[in-house]
């Protein structure tokens, strides 16, 4: 009996709890018709009153939409490479930097992507501010830089030094498809670090013995070299009969004539304090005496220079199915590995570096591979001959056309009771079997493979100048995407734009059109 009194009086709880629930629900109805009936009779009763509400809503969105981009937030990224969002590696490098840092992006727009990329900077340090800027209302950038109206260009500046790149320094090839890479992050970074750096390497270029040189044949690479903040000079040795000692690194282009005693004992006074060299050395086309020359090789294991020209019988190794314009094949080392596993590197009428293996232990030198022709080429010697296939007695096979080798000259010791420690003394050398490759005289721009040449052969320069001045941060470090950057077709971004404003815009038009057509029928 009780249960059955118990089951009843639950019943009229839920009753009444149901009857609440449905009252409330009414009033809230109530209001909602109550303020729309208040929109339809105040507001929507004639014409000016609807285009006001129009207006006023589209008011309200430009107003969220302003604000949002006064609050720079980081665009979305939703791509799986986050090509779009700054790593925690680039990060890391600029958070401590304690310098004021301006990014000036000339000729961009400030909904561009790389804009965007650049601002996430002041996230990680706010002393790092970027935008784009119009030259027109900044004449002093004009008249610093050089920057004509209409160009581009970007500017990464700290106090008095500065570094310029330009649109295309942002971008990398696929050398399969032609299509272009965003290396845009690496290529900021790098500037940043390099303009904020205590340190200006001194790079100097050996004068008076070759037919290259920074005021013949060389000025591209004298500008790219400058661009990544060293200071450059020429050096007349048998004026001052030594290499200088604040010398980071030095430069020999092509020797056309053998070094004289003073040249060759500077050079190697040098060698033994720890100098390192760049020799970049083009094909010879007819044998010359150099003692001296050779003699300096010689000295991290290097035989003689032979006449003769690598030439290709694979053609993916060719350039336009050019046998001496050749795809040398990229190792991995500290100076290619931005490079490796790329076909970019572009060596015209390269020449074979001779490694004596057999003395590198003997003259405590370590070598590093760096480029390679393949193991279907072949070296020619006799210039007569026009087949395009190795001849009887012509060499095949795989040849060094880029090597680094490290000597050391003096063991690192411990310290004793009797002496203190010493750190180990090393000489390194970066040879490059090619001359033409980084000279004046280039490829077409107008070309892809023109465009290849021009980025990959600067990269593997400006990174072994980079790797021998030891400011490794400068070696560029590109994202691994594995793909190419999407660029919106006229279609596609057609259609993009009409999704962002046609869409709104009609379902307004059309809102209106069917209040007024009901309105009608009323």
């Amino acid at each position: 009996m009780k249960e059955k009194k118990d089951k009843i009086d639950n019943k009229k709880i839920e009753a009444k709890q149901e009857k609440k629930a449905k009252k409330e629900n009414l009033e809230k109805e109530k209001k909602s018709s109550k303020f729309i009936e208040t929109i339809k009779k105040k507001w929507l009763i004639d014409g000016t009153m609807t285009c006001l509400l129009v207006l006023i809503i589209i008011a309200i969105f430009i107003a969220i939409n302003l604000f949002m981009q006064n609050l720079e937030l980081a665009p979305l990224d939703f791509t799986e490479e986050k090509l779009y969002t700054l790593t925690d590696e680039s990060k890391e490098k600029v958070k401590d930097i304690d310098k004021n840092v301006n990014i000036y992006f000339i000729g961009y727009t400030d909904d561009d992507s790389t804009v965007d990329l650049a601002k996430q900077y002041n996230k990680a340090n706010e002393k790092i501010v970027a935008e784009a800027v119009n030259i027109e209302n900044r004449p002093d950038l004009a008249n610093k830089y050089g920057i004509e109206s209409g160009s581009e260009g970007i500017i990464v500046e700290c106090g008095e030094k500065s570094k310029v790149l330009s649109s295309s320094d942002l971008v990398t090839y696929d050398t399969s498809t032609y299509e272009t890479i965003s290396i845009a992050e690496e290529k900021l970074t790098s500037s940043i670090v390099s303009v904020t750096s205590d340190r200006i390497p001194k790079v100097y270029f050996l004068e008076g013995y070759s037919e290259f040189s920074l005021s013949q044949n060389m000025n591209y690479l004298n500008m790219y070299i400058e661009n990544e903040i060293n200071e450059i000079d020429t050096l007349e040795i048998l004026s001052v009969g030594k290499v200088p000692d604040d010398c980071d690194t030095l430069v020999i282009n092509t020797p056309s004539k053998d070094f004289d005693d003073v040249a060759t004992k500077a050079i190697m006074d040098y060698i033994q304090s720890g100098g390192n060299i760049l020799w970049l050395n083009a094909a010879i086309t007819s044998q010359a005496d150099m003692p001296n020359v050779n003699s300096i090789l010689a000295t991290y294991g290097i035989d003689p220079f032979e006449v003769g020209i690598i030439r290709e019988t694979d053609t993916t190794k060719m350039v336009s199915s050019s046998p001496d314009l050749i795809f040398p094949d990229i190792q991995y080392a500290t100076v290619t590995k931005d490079l490796y596993n790329t076909t970019g590197v572009v060596f015209v009428n390269a020449t074979k570096i001779n490694i004596n293996e057999d003395k590198l232990e003997e003259l405590n030198v370590e070598k590093t591979d760096l480029l390679l022709a393949s193991e279907n080429s072949y070296f020619r010697t006799n210039f007569n001959i026009q087949s395009n296939t190795a001849s009887e007695g012509e060499e095949t096979g795989t040849f060094v056309v880029g090597a680094e080798l490290e000597k050391t000259i003096q063991e690192a010791t411990e310290a004793t009771e009797s002496a203190e420690a010493t750190s180990s003394i090393t000489s390194k050398l970066i040879i490059y079997g090619e001359n033409y490759f980084i000279s004046d005289y280039q490829l077409s721009s107008n070309s892809s493979y023109g465009a290849i040449q021009l980025a990959y052969n600067k990269d593997l320069v400006l990174n072994s100048i980079a790797y021998l001045v030891d400011r490794e941060e400068d070696i560029t470090a590109r994202k691994d995407t594995g793909t190419v950057t999407y660029t919106a077709t006229e279609s596609q971004d057609t259609i993009i734009r009409v999704i962002i404003f046609a869409v709104p815009i009609l379902i307004i038009i059309v809102g209106v059109v069917i209040w007024q057509i009901r309105r009608r029928k009323k």
